[in-house]
């Protein structure tokens, strides 16, 4: 038995990272998933290896949601759970942000999330509940330099996370996020991207980075955001809404003065 056995879950971004991760641990777990994402030849490969449905999904475009929403619908019949994955990030000072990088950022993580809300919740509601999960920030609860329009979406997805919980509890929709610190994905380890580099090597060097900056010593992996966006798609967190979960290897605890 499974932890999803019988759930339809949207995650979006799924087509590698942390939403990878996502989609294979769930449809490990019994779920049926729908791979989202804008990157459709990965999208496509990874829902063909698990036996998924991939969807082409700009979270920043409300029709591509509403015809995501309708294929899901019409190859399972249902939706049951969301996670809001998807998000990108600029590195830029604050006051030399220009204002079309900032709106570009707050169009993907900040509308996208809504517009995930807004879309799958009452297709949610109709299969008699379930769950959203959205994907926040360490730089959600705190600030960090040089990522102020990231911050600022992040902050603003803690927000709506808390709004949602309380505006749909009533119809049996629990709402949480999730609140990775530095993991070693493609968005903050560009290594991943490139043929030539050497994964091991990359993720060592980020190891040796934040090593000095969080308590456990080491990059986070993608691995373990799944297993707590797993927790808190499935029954095992069947009491709790409208809560942040920070993942961040002891990050946002403090600095050491030794």
């Amino acid at each position: 038995m499974g932890k999803l056995d019988g759930r339809v879950v949207l995650v979006t971004g799924a087509a590698r990272g942390q939403g990878e991760q996502e989609a294979r641990l769930f449809a490990g777990e019994g779920a049926k998933v729908v791979v989202a994402d804008v990157l459709d030849d990965q999208g496509e490969a990874l829902a063909k290896e698990l036996g998924a449905l991939h969807v082409h999904l700009d979270v920043s475009r409300e029709d591509d949601w509403q015809a995501a929403v309708a294929a899901a619908k019409n190859a399972y019949g249902r939706i049951d759970g969301l996670v809001n994955n998807a998000g990108i990030l600029r590195f830029n000072k604050l006051v030399k942000t220009p204002l079309e990088e900032f709106q570009q950022v707050v169009q993907v993580n900040q509308v996208g999330v809504f517009l995930g809300i807004k879309t799958v919740a009452p297709e949610i509601a109709a299969a008699g509940g379930g769950t959203i999960v959205n994907t926040a920030s360490y730089t959600g609860v705190t600030g960090m330099a040089y990522v102020g329009a990231y911050s600022a979406t992040k902050h603003a997805i803690v927000g709506l996370t808390r709004v949602a919980a309380l505006e749909l509890a009533g119809k049996g929709i629990r709402v949480n996020a999730v609140c990775p610190g530095a993991i070693d994905t493609a968005m903050t380890n560009p290594a991943q991207l490139d043929p030539d580099a050497d994964p091991e090597k990359a993720a060592e060097a980020l190891d040796a980075y934040y090593r000095k900056l969080v308590p456990l010593g080491r990059v986070g992996r993608p691995e373990e955001v799944a297993r707590l966006a797993l927790f808190l798609t499935c029954d095992d967190s069947s009491y709790i809404t409208g809560q942040p979960f920070v993942i961040d290897g002891g990050w946002l605890a403090g600095v050491s003065a030794v």
